[in-house]
């Protein structure tokens, strides 16, 4: 490989939310990662800062081009440049969103087990949550559609927050799929916001389908949200996009992050993405490579030492679903077991809505950290 992910870096000293932790304990929980992004990333933001101003920034005609030849040549499809919104991030994007499309007590529907902060960005803003739980069997999610139709078509309910690929289950939702969930809500005047931050951390061999790809009624009902940030690991720098091509739809989304001041870059914010999408290519083949070869490791290690607990297959993110329901405790229970008893720190499922016992576990980290995390969890899982 070009590039060395089994460096161990250290990011106590650098306010890290994800290592403020205790003295000897490992946080393989919340979702960022533990390499330094691509060195063209970092490039330059080295040479933007050696200017040594840093007033208010615009968002140049490079940036609308980086995220239209990016999602053109990596995903097969085109978002025209009157299509895309800067914002400071996905979540101040859904956030917004809810704000600006629904009204006060009016339902917003998420589909569970899903990202925990979709609760927050819809209670936060007087919304109803509309938890739709995944069929969950032969360890695999999926879509009850007549379900879904029935939730759908509630009168309160406005809004859909799609994941797509799912976080935490790492599904990617086929063509099929997308484009029944998009005439659902189509047909029954609920707008759908597509988060699809985690769409080029894919397996090899593995693509993701955008969701304003697959049809006529996905593209003119809903409002995309992508970033460079969980790909390259540049969430610090608050950098991201709504794709929204339907111009009434648009407008509404453009009104919104304005009235929030959430769609002005900082000094970097620009630069890293643009560097990113234009130069980022092979050291992201390569993150998917190693990230699938830490899955694989997770994976043998699971089926071999631990098989009360079961890997809930995936081909997307970094982030692994483990089904620990025949352990007989709650998933609270465990996480902070498993931390207490080892220094592990993993992600409990009941912040995500699931009703069972699931841990989410982040394996982006150099190799030996996974090793050593399921070198821990053995131990805690022997000591129950």
């Amino acid at each position: 490989m070009k590039y060395d992910f089994d460096k161990m870096i250290d990011r106590t000293g650098t306010n890290s939310y994800k290592w403020d932790i205790a003295e000897g304990e490992l946080p393989m929980w919340v979702a960022d990662m533990d390499f330094r992004t691509a060195p063209e990333v970092t490039e330059a933001i080295v040479k933007r800062a050696g200017h040594g101003v840093f007033g208010y920034s615009t968002v140049p005609d490079e940036w609308y081009g980086a995220y239209i030849n990016w999602w053109k040549n990596r995903h097969d499809v085109e978002f025209k440049k009157s299509e895309l919104i800067f914002s400071t991030g996905v979540i101040p994007i859904i956030s917004s969103c809810v704000r600006k499309l629904t009204t006060p007590a009016e339902n917003v529907l998420i589909m569970t087990p899903v990202y925990n902060v979709f609760y927050n960005c819809i209670r936060n803003n007087g919304r109803n949550v509309q938890e739709f739980p995944l069929d969950y069997g032969n360890g695999r999610y999926s879509i009850d559609f007549d379900r879904l139709e029935k939730a759908l078509s509630e009168p309160q309910t406005t809004l859909m927050l799609l994941c797509n690929p799912h976080n935490p289950i790492g599904r990617i939702w086929d063509r099929e799929t997308l484009a029944k969930i998009g005439k659902l809500a189509c047909d029954n005047g609920v707008t759908v916001i597509a988060d699809e931050i985690h769409c080029d951390i894919t397996d090899p061999g593995c693509e993701y389908v955008p969701f304003a790809s697959v049809s006529e009624k996905c593209r003119n009902n809903c409002v995309v949200c992508i970033s460079p940030t969980k790909t390259f690991n540049l969430a610090g720098l608050q950098t991201a996009a709504a794709a929204v091509p339907d111009k009434r739809l648009r407008h509404k989304v453009w009104r919104a992050l304005n009235t929030d001041e959430v769609a002005e870059p900082n000094a970097f914010a620009v630069q890293a993405a643009v560097a990113a999408f234009e130069h980022g290519g092979v050291w992201l083949d390569e993150l998917r490579q190693y990230l699938y070869d830490n899955k694989q490791l997770v994976k043998e290690f699971i089926a071999n030492k631990l098989p009360r607990i079961k890997l809930v297959p995936s081909d997307a993110t970094y982030l692994l679903w483990l089904d620990c329901t025949s352990l007989s405790i709650t998933s609270k229970e465990l996480a902070d077991h498993i931390r207490r008893s080892t220094g592990l720190y993993l992600s409990s499922g009941d912040i995500y809505g699931s009703k069972e016992c699931f841990l989410r576990m982040n394996i982006a980290c150099p190799r030996a950290a996974v090793q050593d995390g399921l070198e821990r969890l053995l131990k805690a899982v022997g000591a129950l």
